[in-house]
């Protein structure tokens, strides 16, 4: 069975919950009205309109009696039915029919980047690119197509996404040199996207901690710090008045050329990490632009490589990762450590999903050694939106009493959290986490 959208404009074909899961072939179908085109029967009225969709959302053969619907498509339907069946099966041909290899599981878009690419190009038709990121991910993880992602006539087909970028960096170390302009090309597209769409709110949230970090003693109207400026002077209360004098004033600094605060972002680039990847590299970029910042980037799988130099281009920072292998935080965290001058306006940022094949107590010393320093240390399970993670549980509890919580944070948290470790203060993290 495949699966509706039911009254959904995105579609999430990847969550088969009538189906049972990724194991079962699921199907994505544009919801009535949001597709493109005006297929045949779309004005039909009541039932007939029902049994349309449910014949899109169950598949079939070439005929109606095939589904058990009764219903015939004609049309764009047709059309929109075959691309559909072609990566969630419901044909004799598709690859929900078979059940077998991966080999097998090619049958229905068959192993050519050409035929490939003009699916792409048909799913682009009819469905809204929230839609066909989802298919083209499923395409991908369903019929074993990465190895497709290497053609340049494939890699201009598709429809640029964070989870796209991460299995071109998966592929990296085999790319041909005739599609790496092309990949980089795909990279350079979503990462400029992301910029767009976080640089700005990244770059206002942490001027605003930076400055509120540092206190003036004679500060202007405007940054007075009124809580702490109560507080400091509730001793001056007049009763009668129901007033407190402030003999003492206690302000934010304004943000100055100098820096300020050390941050290190030190990134898992194992290959269940890949997203969290690419918008570190994005964050990261953006945190270097910022003058009263300090950044240093580390990725780290079983080596440690500093791609700090990179830090102008998040896309060479991200061509210079290599997603898969193992994992050793400690000698991550060993390196970092070994990079800190000021601990006490230093903050680190690890993002992994604490799977350590390491020393584990041997880290724990070291997060333990750096929060004595006067570090503040951050852990974060994932950064981006893909929902909860898969994490190690003993190691993030251990991590949580040493006052160190690990968390999921989302791209669009990641400036509060941020902003909360630059000033010392309770990180955001989420009930949940």
């Amino acid at each position: 069975m495949r699966q509706s959208s039911d009254n959904r404009h995105t579609t999430d074909a990847s969550v088969g919950m009538a189906g049972g899961g990724r194991g079962t072939p699921g199907r994505a179908v544009a919801p009535a009205g949001t597709a493109p085109t005006t297929p045949a029967g779309a004005g039909a009225a009541g039932g007939d309109e029902r049994l349309r969709r449910w014949r899109l959302v169950l598949g079939g053969g070439e005929g109606p009696e095939t589904d058990g619907t009764g219903y015939a498509l004609g049309g764009a339907d047709a059309a929109m039915d075959r691309t559909l069946a072609a990566l969630y099966g419901g044909g004799p041909d598709g690859p929900a029919q078979r059940h077998r290899t991966p080999a097998d599981r090619l049958g229905g878009l068959g192993a050519s980047a050409p035929r490939v690419a003009r699916w792409l190009g048909d799913v682009r038709t009819y469905f809204p690119a929230s839609v066909v990121q989802v298919m083209q991910r499923d395409a991908v993880d369903r019929l074993g197509l990465s190895s497709l992602l290497l053609e340049p006539e494939m890699l201009e087909a598709v429809e640029p996404d964070v989870h796209l970028v991460g299995t071109l960096l998966s592929l990296n170390k085999a790319m041909p040199q005739s599609s790496r302009e092309t990949a980089r090309a795909v990279v350079r597209k979503v990462v400029e996207q992301l910029e767009r769409k976080l640089a700005s709110r990244t770059r206002a949230t942490l001027t605003g901690a930076l400055d509120r970090s540092a206190r003036v003693a004679r500060p202007r109207h405007r940054d007075i710090d009124w809580d702490r400026t109560i507080r400091a002077n509730l001793k001056n209360y007049l009763p009668s008045h129901h007033t407190v004098v402030p003999e003492r004033l206690i302000g934010y600094a304004r943000a100055a050329r100098a820096v300020k605060k050390d941050v290190v972002l030190c990134i898992d680039q194992s290959g269940s990490m890949a997203a969290s990847v690419v918008y570190a590299s994005v964050f990261g970029a953006v945190l270097a632009s910022m003058r009263s910042l300090d950044t240093r980037l580390v990725v780290f799988d079983t080596n440690v490589v500093d791609l700090t130099d990179e830090l102008d281009d998040p896309v060479d920072v991200l061509f210079g990762t290599q997603l898969g292998g193992g994992t050793d935080i400690n000698r991550a965290l060993a390196y970092c450590q070994s990079r800190i001058t000021r601990p006490s306006e230093t903050v680190v940022v690890l993002i992994s999903d604490l799977y350590e094949g390491g020393i584990r107590d041997e880290m724990l010393k070291r997060v333990a050694a750096m929060q004595a320093a006067g570090v503040r240390f951050v852990t974060l399970l994932a950064l981006s939106d893909e929902g909860a993670p898969a994490y190690d549980r003993a190691h993030a509890a251990a991590l949580a009493a040493l006052g160190a919580p690990a968390f999921a944070c989302t791209p669009d948290m990641f400036p509060e959290v941020m902003a909360a470790a630059i000033e010392k203060r309770p990180l955001p993290v989420p009930a949940d986490g």
